[in-house]
């Protein structure tokens, strides 16, 4: 076998694509080769059908000059091996038999065009091949990318939002969703955890099958065995009847163990057994029954710290955690906000027969002034409080909503302190003369801006909004420095 050739071109070259001749004739090779080069592209070779495989499988080539007589594998079996593996890439055959039936059978099988080796090979026979090549890939890239995208749209229909942060999660679970990998979901409480779990089993090549969730932390170890794994009829006393547990729920498809951090530690070693072999037992029987499935697991727990506590096995977690995915808090996707809130209004109308409502814009504007510990949760319920409460067509504020949030650790940036004013400075009363979010807004900037003595800088991060934003506020309320 020669040596891999391959001729470069500049990097400077426009639109240029990989192409692959496959031919055992080096004479032939080069002539293509550098014709090919010439045009701008960049060029590899195979001397035959096992290495021109090998290369398609392994690089991303975008045209294929294919012989049909090669050693090993010949141009049929590679034009069978690029529709097994769905691979779609325009293919020139370029070959002595100028047979017409041969010539069929190559077209039927996938190529684009076929070529007749020498005198009738001209420079421009196959720059009108290159060319029409060249628009079948990029019409098949177009076409893709269009198929990606509604699919993506399709799978996240439930995950409202456009933010850098939720986009490059979406990335994340779009990259594992058709592996085998379990994946572990890490995120505050209200984040949508859920949500993306279904998410990466609706993407999955087990999406026709089950997607069983269980809340972890809801199980008792009496019950454990029993809803877990099963039991057969008369097991023990109210055992009426055979009961499928959760795992063999799932075969097929996908288990979702949320707030697995808060799993007893003896369920958790008998889950570990399940995820290590593949295997349950119903209580009652002696016989183990096999489970195909994928796992995909959620906490919002501190696993270093609960490891080092003994409050979760480190070899569960192992099993757990083969793709981990972070998902972020409302805090980190401010720029979602008003958008969630509109599907959470529209939604809430809906669902409740409820003519339209809308938002004002001031207390859209108002939305990044509190910092959302309780996530996407907490705005959905909000804005359904808002929507219940509202006297008009639109809602003016969600101060309603928020007054009754407990007040949270200054020190901390996440938590709201921008609508919660000190008890003892302001007491949110009841009724008609209830304080609106904007008095509770200014009464927060004022008192921080003073603290700061001036400094807005130092306000600002003290609140944990942006310098930008609290110096709109300042502008809003005529504070001066």
């Amino acid at each position: 076998m020669e040596p891999e050739e391959r001729i470069a071109v500049p990097e400077t070259a426009n639109g240029a694509k990989l192409v692959l001749i496959a031919d055992d004739d080096s004479s032939s090779r080069t002539l293509l080769g550098h014709f090919i080069s010439k045009m701008g592209h960049n060029v590899i070779f195979a001397d035959d059908g096992s290495r021109c495989i090998k290369i398609i499988d392994e690089q991303p080539v975008e045209i294929l000059m294919l012989d049909i007589n090669m050693p090993k594998k010949d141009g049929f079996d590679v034009l069978r091996h690029l529709v097994e593996r769905g691979i779609k890439i325009p293919v020139i055959m370029v070959t002595a038999s100028d047979e017409i039936e041969m010539a069929v059978r190559c077209m039927k099988m996938g190529a684009s065009n076929y070529l007749t080796k020498g005198n009738k090979l001209s420079s421009e026979n196959l720059r009108i091949a290159i060319s029409g090549a060249i628009k079948e890939f990029d019409l098949n890239n177009e076409v893709r990318q269009l198929r990606n995208e509604l699919r993506t749209k399709e799978i996240f229909r439930y995950i409202i939002g456009r933010s850098a942060a939720i986009r490059q999660t979406m990335e994340q679970a779009m990259q594992v969703m058709e592996t085998e990998l379990n994946v572990l979901l890490l995120g505050e409480s209200g984040t949508g955890k859920e949500l993306f779990a279904q998410a990466i089993h609706e993407g999955s090549r087990r999406k026709a099958g089950p997607f069983v969730s269980i809340n972890c932390a809801a199980i008792s170890n009496e019950l454990a065995d029993s809803l877990l794994f099963g039991h057969k009829k008369g097991a023990f006393t109210g055992a009426n009847s055979d009961h499928v547990g959760f795992f063999e729920q799932a075969d097929g498809g996908t288990i979702f163990l949320d707030e697995i951090g808060d799993m007893n530690s003896e369920i958790q070693a008998k889950v570990l057994r399940v995820l290590q072999e593949r295997k349950i037992r119903r209580v009652g029987e002696k016989s183990e029954r096999s489970v195909e499935i994928r796992v995909i697991s959620a906490t919002n727990q501190d696993f270093a710290t609960a490891i080092s506590n003994n409050t979760f096995r480190e070899d569960l977690y192992y099993r757990l955690e083969e793709f981990p995915i972070s998902i972020p808090p409302l805090r980190e996707r401010m720029e979602d906000l008003r958008m969630l809130a509109r599907h959470f209004l529209e939604q809430f109308c809906s669902t409740n027969n409820l003519g339209p409502i809308q938002i004002s814009e001031t207390a859209l504007s108002n939305l990044d002034i509190y910092h959302w510990p309780g996530n996407v949760r907490e705005l959905k319920n909000a804005v359904q409080r808002a929507a219940v409460t509202s006297r008009g067509q639109v809602i003016e504020h969600l101060a309603s909503s928020l007054q009754g949030t407990r007040q949270h650790d200054r020190t901390k940036k996440h938590e709201a302190v921008a609508v919660q004013p000190d008890a003892t400075e302001t007491k949110a009363p009841s009724g008609e003369n209830a304080v609106t979010m904007d008095e509770m807004e200014e009464a927060a900037v004022r008192k921080a801006f003073s603290q700061a003595h001036g400094n807005a800088t130092k306000a600002a991060e003290n609140l944990g909004i942006s310098r930008a934003t609290f110096y709109r506020k300042l502008k809003k309320y005529g504070i001066t420095e």
